[in-house]
């Protein structure tokens, strides 16, 4: 699985105009879900997501987890973290999970993230979606499940 994490003052998910999902603080997760993933990425994702100290404390430092300062989190699914640009002008998707792979597993994140205690919404698995966000920072992370030691 593939992450693409933002520190965000605020984000919003609106599919035909609608605002399905809404956060204040906290991060934005555009989630990837490849061939070869399972529920064991899905675990390392949401424990390495929700453990990151990205959020700074009284000192200025980046020392506080999303928990931490009570942040929230929206996901939404992204299959094109897994588009492969290198050959062409056309990216191709072979790498990334087909739909009954991959939204299982998006939506195992989601419990997973929802279990430690992190208000989460969503946008809406395979939906054509507007995304907006504050990135607070700029913060922005890349996390892949297959890179854990």
């Amino acid at each position: 699985m593939k992450a693409v994490v933002q520190r965000v003052k605020s984000a919003g998910v609106k599919i035909d105009g609608e605002v399905v999902g809404r956060i204040g603080a906290g991060v934005l997760v555009l989630l990837g879900v490849g061939r070869g993933d399972s529920v064991g990425d899905a675990e390392y994702l949401a424990r390495k997501i929700t453990g990151l100290r990205i959020f700074n404390d009284e000192s200025g430092r980046m020392n506080l987890s999303l928990g931490d300062v009570g942040g929230a989190m929206l996901v939404v699914s992204q299959f094109t973290l897994y588009g492969d640009t290198r050959k062409g002008k056309r990216p191709s998707y072979v790498d990334a999970a087909p739909q009954e792979l991959a939204e299982p597993l998006y939506e195992k994140f989601v419990e997973l993230v929802r279990e430690r205690g992190i208000p989460t919404q969503t946008g809406r698995f395979g939906a054509g979606m507007e995304v907006e966000l504050v990135n607070w920072g700029p913060v922005t992370f890349i996390i892949e499940s297959g890179d854990r030691v």
